[in-house]
C-alpha cells in the first residue's frame, strides 16, 4: 500500500518545574503499543517502562555536555537536569499523565511505536533543517537554544527525531522525551520540559479528502 502523506501531531506538551529526564543511546530504544483489553495495555505499558527506566538515565552525566567549546552555551545546572527519568516512573505526575496518553493509542485499531529513550544530543539538522526550520529563524540562535558545539545541541523538541524514524520505515509512532530551550523562567516557562509527539503515515485513499485544501 503506497503511503504518501505524513500527519505529525503535537500530543501534549508538559512542563516541569522540577528535574527533568533524558534518553537512552544513540540508537533509539523503542517498544510497541498494541490494541488490547485496557487492563492488559496497563500492564504492558509500565512493563515497557520499567524495562526503559534504567536507559532513561544513562545520560545523566554533566560532563557529556559542559565542553570547552567557544560556542558550548549549556551551564552546569542545565546539565545536570539531563538523565533524571521522570517520565519513566510510574508514580511521578509526568509519567502518569504520559502513561495516560499511551493507553489512549493503545486502545487505537493502528499500532504505535513508541521511542522514548533517545539522545538528547541531537544535530542541528535534525532538529532544524529536517524540519524545514529556516537558517534565520529565532529558534536556532543561541540566545533560544542550548549549544553543545557548532553541529550539535540539546534539542528543543522531541520532533528532532521524526525524520531519523520515518527514514527508517516507521509508519505510526509516539515519540517522548524531556527538552531544553533557554527560556526565562515564570509561570508557564522554564528552560527544561517534557513533550510527547505522534506521527502517522496515512494511505493516499485515506486522505483523498484533503486534495485541494490550501491550508488557509
Amino acid at each position: 500500500m503506497k503511503i504518501s502523506t505524513a500527519a505529525a501531531f503535537a500530543v501534549a506538551s508538559f512542563s516541569s518545574s522540577c528535574h527533568s529526564w533524558s534518553t537512552t543511546s544513540h540508537r533509539s530504544a523503542a517498544f510497541s503499543i498494541r490494541p488490547s483489553t485496557a487492563a492488559a495495555t496497563s500492564t504492558s505499558l509500565f512493563s515497557a517502562v520499567e524495562e526503559t527506566s534504567s536507559a532513561a538515565t544513562k545520560y545523566a552525566d554533566p560532563s557529556r555536555y559542559l565542553s570547552d567549546h567557544p560556542n558550548n552555551n549549556v551551564p552546569p545546572h542545565i546539565a545536570a537536569l539531563v538523565g533524571k527519568g521522570l517520565h519513566t516512573r510510574p508514580s511521578h505526575p509526568i509519567g502518569i499523565i504520559r502513561s495516560k496518553i499511551q493507553e489512549y493509542f493503545a486502545s487505537l485499531p493502528v499500532q504505535y511505536t513508541v521511542y522514548d529513550a533517545e539522545d538528547p544530543i541531537v544535530t542541528t539538522q535534525q532538529c532544524f533543517d529536517d524540519l524545514r526550520i529556516p537558517p534565520d529563524h529565532p529558534g536556532r540562535s543561541p540566545s533560544d537554544t542550548y549549544y553543545v558545539d557548532d553541529a550539535t545541541l540539546l534539542r528543543t523538541h522531541t520532533s528532532a527525531h521524526q525524520s531519523e524514524h520515518l527514514r527508517s520505515g516507521a509508519d505510526a509512532f509516539l515519540c517522548a522525551g524531556d527538552v531544553y530551550r533557554r527560556d526565562e523562567i515564570d509561570s508557564s516557562h522554564y528552560p527544561a520540559f517534557h513533550q510527547l509527539e505522534g506521527v502517522r503515515l496515512f494511505p493516499v485513499e485515506d486522505m483523498k479528502g484533503a486534495e485541494g485544501l490550501t491550508g488557509e
